[in-house]
């Protein structure tokens, strides 16, 4: 679930899209032919000096440390800057692990579709019908694939309500306070469920946590096992993920990391030791680049999905559907990624995350064939001192652009 509505949803990334989508819901929405982006742009090569100047000068004061992967057929190059935390001054040890925040979503939505390619799940049935109870009875049908997309209508889960306003008026030192609270997943639908619903299921795209905690929630619900069990068996196993985990309530990174940091009113709060049981299914993921970048590559290729849902995966809703709050805006939210519409034709396809201390992001080119290896991925951790800000966005987009313009 999202501590903000403001947790960096425009910094996601994207990549080439294919093929048309699966059931009703669908049937109209976006989608960019395969090979069109990269016949109105040719890839340039990896520009490794420039990358390197991407990430330079770390630390400094919006930032600790940084590690960025790039590759594909074009190339590929990899680096790190700044240091593993502020105290020792030590450089960033290779393949550290960092919190991966949103990016868990990709995960979450792959599970979910694999499970619709086994007949397991429809994603035009409703939550009502697999969970029943969970929701009011006054709230509209909500079906599986509004879940991944965002056009639930479901209301956030406001943790901050009931406290004072005066605890809550910067939006970090009420959650420091309480970085070590358990939260279930019915804890979290119960408290968003006290509002009526935003909108009509279907009508509009607000990005928001709590789908991902009721989608988490459909994984058990049907295998009958934790949704920790069902990412470790059918992604971070398969795919030889030995340095990415779903913690739950642990609230440290073990083995190699990355320290993340917050600076509040001059003061840096080390925040590296933090649950997040709050975020679970929406954003609990400890990885690594080299691990996400195996992943990604893996994803576009069609290893991890089938083809036929993967094809929702790089499907945004249809045009008259917009952001929640923001009529002028289309959407731009998949199910389970995020699609950005770089200079010169390049679509991109992939998803950020931001934790206090963390930010990262994954994404990539899909193959002009449709299928196969994508032409260019890029993954990215960057260790903000200011996650939630809006000034972290020209490092990100720096980073985002020098890789594939």
């Amino acid at each position: 679930m999202r501590i903000r509505r403001t947790a960096l949803a425009g910094l996601a990334l994207a990549a080439i899209t294919a093929g048309t989508a699966a059931p009703a819901m669908a049937q109209t929405a976006r989608t960019a032919p395969a090979a069109h982006a990269t016949a109105r742009q040719a890839l340039p090569p990896v520009n490794p000096d420039a990358l390197r100047r991407a990430i330079a000068g770390l630390p400094d004061a919006e930032g600790t440390a940084a590690q960025v992967r790039v590759g594909g057929s074009g190339g590929s190059w990899q680096g790190v800057s700044g240091v593993r935390d502020l105290h020792t001054r030590r450089p960033v040890p290779a393949n550290a692990r960092f919190r991966a925040g949103s990016v868990t979503k990709v995960f979450t939505a792959a599970v979910v579709l694999q499970l619709v390619a086994e007949g397991r799940l429809d994603l035009d049935q409703t939550v009502q019908h697999y969970l029943p109870g969970l929701l009011p009875e006054n709230y509209r049908p909500v079906t599986v694939g509004q879940l991944l997309n965002h056009t639930s209508g479901l209301p956030p889960a406001d943790q901050s309500k009931g406290l004072p306003a005066e605890e809550t008026a910067d939006g970090f030192t009420w959650l420091y306070k309480r970085r070590f609270e358990h939260w279930t997943p019915e804890r979290i639908v119960a408290l968003a469920v006290q509002d009526k619903m935003e909108f009509e299921p279907g009508t509009a795209q607000h990005y928001l946590n709590i789908n991902y905690t009721v989608a988490g929630m459909l994984i058990e619900k049907i295998t009958g096992s934790s949704y920790e069990r069902q990412v470790r068996e059918r992604i971070l196993r398969p795919l030889g993920l030995r340095d990415t985990s779903l913690p739950t309530d642990d609230p440290f990174l073990h083995g190699p990391h990355t320290n993340g940091y917050q600076v509040l009113d001059g003061k840096t709060i080390d925040v590296t030791v933090w649950g997040h049981s709050i975020e679970w299914a929406a954003g609990n993921l400890v990885s690594t680049t080299a691990d996400l970048e195996r992943f990604t590559r893996a994803l576009f290729r069609g290893d991890v999905v089938p083809a036929a849902q993967l094809e929702q995966m790089f499907t945004v809703p249809p045009k008259e559907v917009r952001m929640y709050g923001d009529a002028k805006k289309e959407a731009n939210y998949s199910m389970g990624l995020t699609r950005l519409d770089l200079p010169g034709g390049i679509v991109l396809w992939g998803k950020t995350g931001g934790r206090y201390g963390y930010l990262t992001g994954i994404g990539g080119l899909r193959n002009p064939a449709g299928a196969g290896e994508s032409p260019r991925t890029l993954v990215y951790s960057y260790n903000s001192v200011d996650a939630k800000s809006e000034s972290v966005k020209p490092r990100m987009m720096n980073i985002i652009m020098t890789a594939f313009s």
